[in-house]
């Protein structure tokens, strides 16, 4: 996948990858460029309710009461991104970008606010990101601790987390019982 590519899409984290936080990942990519990448870890749920932490904040929750949230990434988990199927009620720009087809990211307070009220059909709240330096990741893909493919909505909001990794290298048609640990492209 070329670099332009990267940002909407996913990452896998491959098996020689042993930080802790990424093992067996899956990362949306929300912005990869020259400077900065960052993602957001779809396949790590929490065991905190959306409830709960919107509760504090003084936001009432309309959705389901056992949604919970997702742990983004080790980069500022105090912070909430909520990723949504689109909302014909909250436009693009000012705070909700939409990433992929049908596909939208949430920042802003307003909009959140709105969204809790009415959620939209598939959405994840998650605390925390993912982020890497300028150079960092391009690096860590030559070394091949990642995987580049295309996102689908059916990878981000239908799959259980538990079966996320597998079944997105499935969806390439890359058994994960076949990989191992090695050196990437030099």
């Amino acid at each position: 996948m070329s670099e332009q590519k990267i940002a909407p899409g996913l990452l896998l984290a491959m098996p020689q990858l042993q930080d802790p936080n990424f093992q067996r990942s899956v990362v949306l990519m929300v912005q990869h460029d020259s400077e900065m990448s960052l993602g957001l870890i779809l396949n790590r749920p929490s065991e905190t309710t959306v409830t709960e932490i919107l509760g504090a904040m003084g936001i009432p929750w309309r959705g389901d009461t056992d949604d919970l949230v997702w742990e983004g990434g080790p980069v500022m988990p105090e912070t909430g991104w909520l990723l949504h199927t689109r909302s014909k009620n909250v436009p693009p720009g000012d705070g909700t970008l939409e990433l992929l087809a049908g596909i939208s990211l949430t920042t802003s307070p307003e909009n959140l606010q709105f969204l809790a009220q009415q959620p939209p059909a598939h959405v994840r709240f998650l605390m925390g990101y993912a982020g890497w330096g300028a150079g960092q990741l391009s690096a860590e893909l030559v070394e091949g601790a990642w995987l580049a493919i295309k996102a689908t909505r059916e990878l981000i909001f239908e799959t259980e987390p538990d079966v996320m990794w597998e079944s997105a290298l499935a969806s390439i048609g890359v058994d994960p019982g076949s990989l191992f640990p090695g050196q990437g492209v030099h």
